[in-house]
């Protein structure tokens, strides 16, 4: 009899989840038909490619002032120009993707851990916990995302890394919304209850086998919330609250280029292109993926 319970609880413990080989064949071969997604796709190995070897394509030091050439045009030695300092803009947009990056990717593993956290145990346990847990993320989800950012970096000060924990604060509530929705639909399958007749502990149950079962939702919000990540520090920086002077970050480029707008446009221009792209490529990458990752959409 004990050995029939440890292998009924060994099956369970074996429930499938997304990451199963053929499920993943079956995404990958609907994610592949969407080109533009395939293009978003491209577009970010292209900025982490970018990123990671900075050091090694970046023609200048994005930090070395030359004020006898500043302002230059696009030129063979200086591809994009200069900016007001005589430093070079496109060694400056490299390593600004960098900072992007960093930011868009640090602020939404902070949002999405705490928002899976609170979406887990409001979906799981219900009752006052729920109650509770929800009206708080109401709250949050009363300001503009925007706005709470600002009042989270008025509050702390301006700096890049208090732009990564006030945009990571307002993602919480999207995350905890949708984990929460995924839970309350996954807790009632029937193998849940029998885990839970065979003494799976509360925890086990949660972190084992609720959480790898609703991925699919949290990988699709997390790719098109690293695109919000990083337009809205790059909002904030171009405000005066995000990245300081010499920081090469895009946000804080278009904010000093655009003193220059009628003298050397290019100054905002590149920043500009830079962020769009990325963000566009985010955008479309995350469709493909909640396309890809939704059992009801048939190609």
């Amino acid at each position: 009899m004990n050995g029939q319970l440890a292998e009924q609880k060994q099956s369970f413990s074996k429930q499938p989840a997304s990451s199963q080989p053929g499920k993943w064949k079956a995404f990958y071969y609907k994610f592949r038909k969407n080109k533009l997604a395939m293009a978003g796709g491209v577009v970010i190995v292209f900025y982490l490619l970018v990123a990671l070897l900075a050091p090694l394509i970046a023609p200048h030091d994005p930090y070395l002032v030359d004020l006898v050439n500043k302002l230059k045009p696009p030129s063979a030695e200086h591809l994009l120009g200069t900016d007001d300092k005589g430093r070079d803009v496109l060694s400056r947009l490299i390593y600004g993707t960098r900072l992007s990056l960093a930011v868009g990717f640090v602020a939404v593993l902070i949002g999405a851990f705490f928002g899976i956290i609170l979406g887990l145990l409001a979906g799981y346990y219900g009752k006052w916990v729920d109650t509770v847990i929800m009206r708080v993320v109401d709250v949050l989800l009363a300001f503009p995302g925007i706005l709470l950012a600002l009042a989270i970096v008025s509050a702390l000060g301006p700096s890049l890394v208090n732009v990564m924990i006030a945009v990571g604060v307002f993602s919480i509530p999207m995350f905890a919304r949708i984990v929460r929705g995924s839970t309350l639909t996954v807790k009632k399958l029937e193998y849940i209850d029998a885990i839970r007749s065979l003494g799976a502990g509360d925890a086990r149950i949660i972190f084992v086998h609720i959480l790898p079962n609703i991925m699919s939702p949290i990988i699709v919000q997390a790719t098109l919330r690293i695109a919000t990540a990083i337009l809205s520090a790059a909002g904030l920086s171009f405000l005066g609250l995000g990245a300081q002077p010499p920081m090469a970050e895009w946000g804080a480029m278009l904010s000093n280029g655009r003193d220059f707008m009628f003298t050397v446009p290019t100054l905002a221009l590149f920043p500009g292109i830079a962020i769009s792209t990325l963000v566009i490529g985010f955008n479309v990458f995350g469709d493909g993926l909640r396309d890809a990752l939704d059992p009801r959409m048939k190609q």
